[in-house]
């Protein structure tokens, strides 16, 4: 049996000697090795805290004492030290455990909290709650990553602890110096000083050892030395910013050092007030593929589909497998055609400028910043600072292009729509893993956008439905002048490329009905759904049913070219991997309304409820936003509105909500559907 397998609870921890600690520490490494790699995850960040997690389990007693992991993608080791061994093969998996922590998984988790710089304000508020239900033998810990604290939320909160000084709140700052690349700012600056300096802990212990030491004047004399320490601080070490707001600093602590780590929290748990453990670790510690990775040391691996990670084969030269091997075409990624496309743009327009909040390479910026290094600007992790900066950037005659994950943009949506919208500003926000996005689970999945968006004036919202789109709508963002723009696309690689075969006012016409069908349905495909739209029209066709396929190209504001179209169709559908409610299918309902049209309109998308993990093939196929599924809905649906085709109705056979009938009743039309 493994130390690891020992380990039912945080209690099992503190039987243990520091030989077998340090033991445990690699087997965890190695598991986190393993798995990662395998299911996916973010496997850099992990490794860096295996020490230190260690010691807060030893340290506190949770679940009565409340660990709080700012962001929740370095919860994996707190994972495996809480009874979740057996399961963690599941990582990231359909039905599996989640890559972030989770209240149904476990009494030790407390907060999702995969959205940086919140842990804090929680930490704030139930350190208060405890001291209010005289609850005094509990303790708040929050672990905030450095590149959390460039958030400014995250010093909000900072503001509101200082003053509680008798919250019993531990915040360890876990200083790895970066975010997904190198922290920026100046706050990492202040950190990176303190963390090359040690010369005020020597220096203090120098004092505290030779003139206590002093006969009879050695008491009073450190004590008035003791009293010019902030002096001492401000000249030696940096820390002294943490205390000025009256949070007890200690450290820093090397991470990786077991003992060392446990020796400062349990000061930290002793002293009863809020204090700030400083902590120095190196992310993808102890893993020399993560720690040499240049660009992010490994922070998220793609995994390998569920199979054990393996070295390739290599097959011997002249062998028949090395004659008829042939190179797999390599699929781009939707950020790989939007780096390219910003490059380009960049070439020929010097007022396009460009944001990211901590996350250049992520959302495809690093070949703009080699190109144009002047150009880009990092602010951390802030979405909000980054929006209402695109303004002031904007108001001084430049095109800001601000490059986000869809679900980030949650944060910064009154700026948005006060700083920049109010204005008229030209400002380009571009928004990647919008829709679906899978494995990482209900706070990065990017179906909220669609929906709240809808509400800010002047504003125009694109969504590509494949690599060819993104370049065009992405020049046709930029080109406007008189208002914010944004363009989304969902993550992953980029699927077949689907020409128009018309136009309808701006919209592209992706397919029409043959010449001997009528004009059953018009559907309205956003984003990557108008590709899954020409397939289930296909589908509709081969049964007598005609379809106009429209891709809206810009989901903002609907083109009244619907308008007539609408009219010309018996029923109106609309696809989205967005949110039901408020989204593109609502726009589209509310211009139909506004112009009397009566023809029926169906909504076809993501159920208003935060999803499961799972692929993104999963989740679509379970939201019933498949070719098969969606043919079936609609093939009932024109069925109901067919003169004559009602007999099953007529027969008591009851309809669903959404126009389906119960599974075991499908009409004889769904039942000659291929498969």
């Amino acid at each position: 049996m493994t130390m690891l397998e020992r380990i039912s609870g945080p209690r099992d921890l503190r039987e243990l000697s520091q030989e077998q600690l340090g033991l445990l520490a690699t087997e965890i490494r190695d598991v986190l090795v393993e798995t990662v790699t395998r299911t996916s995850g973010h496997l850099g960040p992990n490794l860096g805290v295996v020490e230190l997690t260690i010691a807060m389990h030893r340290v506190f007693e949770s679940p009565k004492d409340k660990l709080i992991f700012d962001t929740g993608h370095q919860s994996y080791v707190h994972k495996l030290l809480t009874g979740r061994y057996g399961e963690f093969s599941t990582l990231r998996q359909t039905g599996g455990l989640s890559g972030y922590p989770s209240r149904r998984e476990s009494e030790h988790d407390l907060v999702e909290n995969s959205h940086a710089s919140t842990s804090l304000s929680y930490a704030d508020g139930m350190a208060k709650a405890y001291k209010l239900r005289g609850e005094h033998d509990r303790t708040v810990v929050a672990v905030i990553g450095d590149g959390a604290l460039t958030g400014g939320m995250a010093w909000e909160a900072l503001n509101n602890i200082a003053v509680a000084r008798d919250s019993r709140l531990v915040i360890v700052v876990n200083d790895n110096g970066r975010s997904y690349q190198p922290t920026i700012g100046g706050l990492a600056s202040h950190l990176s000083a303190i963390r090359v300096s040690q010369r005020y802990e020597h220096v203090l212990d120098l004092i505290k050892t030779t003139v206590s030491a002093t006969p009879l004047v050695g008491s009073p004399l450190f004590g008035a030395l003791h009293g010019a320490k902030k002096g001492l601080k401000d000249f030696l070490q940096p820390q002294v910013l943490f205390e000025d707001l009256g949070i007890k600093y200690i450290g820093p602590i090397d991470g990786h050092d077991e003992a060392a780590t446990e020796h400062a929290l349990r000061q930290a748990h002793e002293y009863g007030g809020p204090v700030l453990v400083h902590v120095i670790t190196r992310k993808g510690f102890g893993y020399p593929l993560a720690e040499q990775n240049e660009e992010d040391c490994l922070h998220q691996v793609p995994g390998t589909a569920g199979k054990p990670a393996t070295a390739p084969k290599t097959a011997k030269p002249g062998s028949a497998s090395t004659a008829a091997a042939a190179p797999k075409p390599v699929k781009r990624a939707w950020s790989d055609v939007y780096s390219d496309e910003m490059v380009a743009i960049g070439a020929r327009r010097p007022d396009v400028v460009a944001i990211t909040a901590a996350m250049l390479h992520p959302v495809g910026l690093a070949p703009f910043k080699a190109a144009y290094p002047d150009r880009v600007y990092d602010v951390g992790i802030a979405e909000q600072h980054a929006v209402t900066m695109a303004a002031g950037l904007a108001m001084a005659g430049l095109h800001p292009v601000v490059s986000i994950y869809a679900t980030f943009l949650n944060r910064a949506f009154d700026q948005l729509l006060m700083d920049v919208a109010l204005h008229r500003l030209p400002v380009t926000v571009t928004l990647d893993r919008a829709g679906v996005t899978g494995p990482d689970g209900a706070s990065h999945n990017g179906m909220w956008d669609g929906s709240i968006l809808q509400v800010i004036p002047g504003l125009r919202v694109a969504a590509p439905r494949d690599g060819s789109r993104i370049a065009e709508l992405l020049n046709e963002a930029v080109d406007v002048s008189d208002g914010p723009t944004v363009v989304r696309w969902p993550k992953g690689t980029v699927g077949a490329e689907v020409e128009a075969v018309g136009k309808l006012g701006t919209m592209d016409v992706l397919a029409v009905p043959a010449a001997e069908l009528g004009k059953d349905v018009l559907l309205l495909g956003a984003g990557p759904m108008a590709v899954t739209a020409v397939e289930v029209a296909r589908r509709l066709g081969d049964h007598g049913i005609g379809v106009t396929v429209v891709d809206p190209r810009w989901t903002k504001p609907v083109d009244e070219a619907v308008v007539d179209a609408a009219r010309q169709h018996r029923l109106v559908a609309v696809v989205e991997d967005n949110g039901r409610n408020g989204g593109f299918g609502d726009a589209v309902a509310r211009v139909l309304r506004d112009h009397d049209v009566d023809v029926p309109i169906k909504t076809f998308g993501l159920a208003q409820e935060f999803l499961d993990h799972g692929t993104r093939d999963e989740i679509l196929e379970t939201a019933g936003l498949t070719p098969q599924h969606l043919a079936r809905q609609l093939t009932e649906a024109v069925a109901r509105r067919t003169p004559g085709a009602s007999a099953a109705a007529a027969a008591g056979t009851p309809a669903q909500a959404d126009g389906s009938t119960p599974a075991g009743q499908e009409s004889s039309t769904q039942e000659r559907l291929s498969e």
